[in-house]
C-alpha cells in the first residue's frame, strides 16, 4: 500500500471513529434513559394494592388510597392544606420514605384530577434534602417562568433551571406516563411525558446529588399509580 493510500485510509478511520464517538455521546446526552437505566437495579415498585405505608405526605389529610374498577391508586384528592413551606414551593407532596437515590430513573403513571385551567399541574420531587432544599418538575398546562419547568428550591423561592421545555403539558382526564432521569456525575436531568424516547424538559444542575423522591401537585389535585424506581441507592457516610 502506498504512503498516500495509507494516509487516506488513516484519515477515514479517524473520521469514522469520531462519528461513532459523537453518536454515542449524543445518545448518552439526549437520551440518558436508554444509555444508563438498563444497568440500574429496580429499587421500588409501587402499585398501591397494599396501601401507601411507604409514603410520607406533607399533609396526611389530603392523601388516600382509592380504587376504580378493581385498581388501587394513590389519590391527592384535596387542595386545601395546612402545610406551610419555608419558601415558595409545592404544597401537596408525598415523599417516598426510602431509599435515598443518586442516579435514577423514575417511571410512573399520573392523572391530573383538577378542572382544566392554565396552570393545571402535577409535580415530581427529587433530590429532596429537607423542605428548603430539593428539585421538582412542574408539569403545567401552560408554560411560563413559573410553570412547566424544572425548578430548584435552594433555601429560597423556587427558581427555574430548565434548558429546554415545551409550550405546556397536555393534561386531560386520562392517565399518562411520566419518566424522570437523573445523572449525578454531570447533573443531567431529563423529563419525559408519554413519549419515553424524547425528553420534553432538560436541565443540568449539581447542587443536590442525592435525595428522596416525591409526587403530588403544587396546588391542584392528582392521582398516581405504578411507580417504578431504578437507580443507585445512596448510603450516607457515618464517622
Amino acid at each position: 500500500m502506498s504512503r498516500r493510500a495509507w494516509t487516506a485510509l488513516r484519515a477515514c478511520s479517524w473520521l469514522l471513529a469520531s462519528l461513532c464517538l459523537t453518536s454515542s455521546w449524543h445518545e448518552l446526552t439526549v437520551f440518558p434513559s436508554l444509555a444508563l437505566a438498563q444497568d440500574w437495579p429496580l429499587l421500588v415498585h409501587e402499585d398501591f394494592e397494599n396501601g401507601a405505608d411507604r409514603w410520607q405526605p406533607f399533609d396526611v389529610a389530603v392523601w388516600r388510597v382509592e380504587s376504580q374498577d378493581g385498581n388501587h391508586f394513590y389519590s391527592q384528592f384535596q387542595k386545601q392544606t395546612s402545610y406551610k413551606p419555608p419558601h415558595r414551593s409545592p404544597l401537596l407532596i408525598s415523599l417516598l420514605k426510602e431509599p435515598l437515590v443518586s442516579d435514577f430513573q423514575l417511571t410512573l403513571r399520573v392523572k391530573s384530577t383538577h378542572p382544566d385551567y392554565g396552570h393545571r399541574d402535577c409535580c415530581v420531587v427529587f433530590g429532596y434534602q429537607d423542605p428548603a432544599h430539593f428539585y421538582y418538575v412542574h408539569l403545567g398546562k401552560q408554560m411560563d417562568d413559573h410553570a412547566n419547568q424544572i425548578f430548584v428550591v435552594d433555601d429560597a423561592p423556587r427558581t427555574k433551571i430548565s434548558t429546554k421545555t415545551t409550550a405546556g403539558t397536555p393534561w386531560d382526564d386520562q392517565w399518562h406516563t411520566v419518566r424522570i432521569v437523573r445523572r449525578s456525575s454531570d447533573g443531567w436531568i431529563a423529563v419525559y411525558f408519554d413519549d419515553l424516547q424524547n425528553p420534553v424538559m432538560t436541565a443540568t444542575d449539581r447542587r443536590f446529588l442525592f435525595g428522596r423522591i416525591g409526587i403530588g401537585s403544587f396546588d391542584d389535585t392528582s392521582a398516581w399509580d405504578d411507580v417504578e424506581l431504578k437507580g443507585v441507592r445512596y448510603i450516607p457516610q457515618t464517622r
